[in-house]
């Protein structure tokens, strides 16, 4: 998997297409640190955009997730979210 740069995470695409699954893996690699610090807002952030793209399993570890954060964390997470998809 490439790392993605956090200059280059706000414009992930593929083709001209955003691609849920990219989203996906940028959620997982904050949630488990895999080249960068854990970050659990960001990956819920993330997830949560890959669900909206339509991600199955982004739902589910997104799920996951918020079980473990506790409400300033979801805020945060939802209001990155909105924010990104606002832009973009």
């Amino acid at each position: 998997m490439a790392r993605f740069e956090m200059n280059n995470s706000e414009m992930a695409t593929m083709g001209g297409e955003t691609r849920a699954d990219t989203f996906c893996e940028m959620g997982l690699m904050y949630a488990t640190g895999r080249g960068c610090e854990v970050d659990l807002v960001s990956a819920h952030k993330w997830l949560n955009i890959a669900a909206i793209k339509g991600s199955d399993r982004a739902a589910e570890l997104r799920a996951d997730l918020a079980q473990t954060m506790t409400k300033m964390q979801l805020a945060a997470a939802l209001r990155a979210a909105r924010e990104w998809m606002t832009m973009h």
